[in-house]
């Protein structure tokens, strides 16, 4: 429900913007200001988006909860899409969304919310009861043998393609 009152309201308000900013400033400034948010947030983008995927990779390589970075990311990525998005009401959010403590602010909000039940990083130890073990698991190794014959494709050249 929530989702349809955003996909009726949110063009809504961009018509509107676009009206009042339009009589306001006049049509080529309006158009102007949007074409130079869009470069403007598309700079932004990158630069948060570069401090994002290196923070993400901080937290793998630490084994640390990846949850956070993941969560930044994406909304990250998703004030790229509103940027894109011709307007100002989408832009404003999208801007804010680059901002960092919003993001925080917003991650906290979505943190409270969401109960994680279980997480796990890196292998499992050997000695763990939930690993699994018995007379249906087969621990191997296995490595790729080439077949004499076959091409560089996979087949073996008795089909045509």
């Amino acid at each position: 429900m929530w989702l349809l009152i955003a996909f009726i309201a949110v063009p809504l308000i961009e018509i509107a913007l676009f009206i009042q900013v339009g009589g306001a400033i006049g049509l080529w400034p309006t158009l102007a200001i949007v074409i130079l948010t869009a470069i403007l947030g598309t700079f932004l983008l990158r630069a948060q988006g570069a401090m994002a995927i290196s923070s993400l990779r901080r937290s793998f390589s630490d084994l640390d909860d990846p949850s956070e970075p993941l969560a930044h990311g994406a909304m990250i990525l998703f004030a790229g899409a509103l940027l894109l998005t011709p307007g100002f009401f989408t832009d404003s959010i999208g801007f804010l969304l680059l901002m960092p403590p919003v993001r925080r602010r917003v991650f906290e909000f979505i943190r409270q919310r969401v109960h994680v039940q279980h997480f796990e990083m890196g292998r499992p130890h050997p000695d763990d009861p939930r690993q699994p073990s018995g007379p249906d698991v087969i621990d191997g190794e296995y490595h790729e043998v080439e077949q004499p014959g076959r091409n560089a494709r996979g087949t073996s050249g008795w089909t045509r393609h």
